[in-house]
């Protein structure tokens, strides 16, 4: 799968939907992107790096994340909110003296979701891991069922993302029972800055290890002409992570491109 193909997608919905966007910006929108399930199409652009891997710690990796998020209303109220993880990963010294690049598997979930008169918004739905056979990939289908729950008081936004992946095959290239665990607490300005805390922490059951990243990030959302850009840098601490792992400090740039509803 080429890079092409990567952004394929995201440019042809920003040349469909952008039109007009600048002017359909709401005062609270900054607040809503940082909900995962919010009922706004984006695309975000995410570029992470993360060091000290390989059983030397001279390894490093680069990860590019592709991830458009696709709400449909439904006339009950509720939303089906569907995301696609396209990675792109770049590693060097890993396996000392080897460079290895290319797709990685692909993950999509989807969630049906409502928000209760409380204020609670939850949504649950299946997730699904698609092998790309790259020089990256697990080569093993995995599947399983994913959830979310948050809620927004005042400026603050704060919740949790959960799931679990099994592998589907009878033999598979790399046994899959995964655990992920994503916890989230945002407080937006009056100016459109988010200030963020997350991790984005798994479980592997196969090999009982952590991997526990902590993300701290600001995100401002402003226009380019009329369309509307998230943009948010922030670096995080590899708190745990499997043996030959990252270590130590990561980082991480986003531009996520966002199309409100008309």
């Amino acid at each position: 799968m080429s890079l092409k193909l990567l952004f394929a997608i995201p440019v042809l919905s920003i040349a469909t939907f952008s039109t007009g966007v600048h002017a359909q910006e709401s005062d609270d929108l900054a607040q809503q992107l940082a909900n995962p399930i919010a009922a706004i199409i984006s695309v975000p652009f995410q570029l992470n790096y993360d060091d000290n891997m390989g059983p030397n710690n001279k390894g490093n990796r680069k990860t590019f994340n592709l991830q458009p998020v696709i709400p449909f209303s439904m006339e009950n109220g509720a939303n089906i909110v569907t995301r696609t993880i396209i990675p792109y990963i770049w590693e060097k010294d890993v396996v000392p003296g080897k460079s290895r690049e290319g797709v990685a598997d692909v993950l999509f979930s989807a969630w049906y979701s409502k928000t209760t008169d409380s204020g609670v918004t939850w949504g649950v739905g299946p997730t699904v891991r698609i092998p790309t056979n790259s020089d990256v990939s697990t080569e093993t289908w995995a599947a399983g069922a994913t959830g979310i729950a948050l809620k927004v008081v005042g400026p603050w936004t704060y919740g949790g993302l959960a799931y679990h992946l099994w592998d589907l095959e009878s033999n598979p290239t790399v046994p899959t029972s995964t655990t992920g665990l994503q916890p989230f607490l945002s407080y937006t300005t009056d100016t459109k800055w988010t200030y963020s805390l997350t991790s984005e922490s798994s479980y592997n059951w196969e090999t009982e290890q952590w991997s526990v990243p902590i993300n701290i990030s600001a995100s401002k959302l402003a226009p380019i002409g009329k369309t509307l850009i998230n943009w948010q840098a922030g670096v995080g601490y590899w708190a745990n992570s499997p043996t030959f792992g990252p270590e130590g400090i990561r980082y991480r740039v986003q531009a996520q491109i966002v199309i409100p509803k008309k």
